[in-house]
């Protein structure tokens, strides 16, 4: 069964606009135990929403795990991984933080509740109700 997930990224890092126009990404960079953790259990298959942080805060596309975890060549000590992502679709209209937060279907979401954590797991109820929320916009 497929999961889904939520990757954060600032946008002077790299930014949804990045992905659209590299196609695929090594989600490279991680260094915080519970979200490392979070890539390793993501499978090939997994779709994830890709979040764009402090700029405009909001939910901007789909992406999908198409290589699993291997070794983040970008450490330089450490035991930390990374995933390959390819972008799928973006949202028609991105889901922005306040609106996520204003949503009583999505209180208990980890975007809200561990906002520092820059790779979350999200219930298949999360993942289709901020498509429906970019949808509806």
């Amino acid at each position: 069964m497929a999961h889904h997930w939520l990757v954060k990224s600032e946008p002077s890092a790299y930014a949804w606009e990045d992905l659209v126009k590299d196609g695929k990404t090594a989600w490279t960079g991680v260094r915080n135990f519970q979200a490392r953790n979070n890539l390793r259990a993501m499978k090939k298959g997994d779709f994830v929403l890709f979040y764009q942080s402090v700029k405009d805060p909001s939910v901007r596309g789909v992406t999908k795990v198409v290589k699993e975890a291997y070794q983040d060549n970008t450490a330089t000590e450490g035991d930390w991984s990374c995933v390959d992502l390819e972008k799928v679709k973006p949202l028609s209209t991105p889901v922005t933080l306040a609106k996520v937060k204003a949503d009583p279907n999505l209180s208990a979401m980890a975007l809200i509740k561990q906002s520092r954590l820059s790779v979350m797991p999200v219930t298949p109820k999360e993942y289709d109700r901020i498509l429906e929320l970019a949808e509806m916009n």
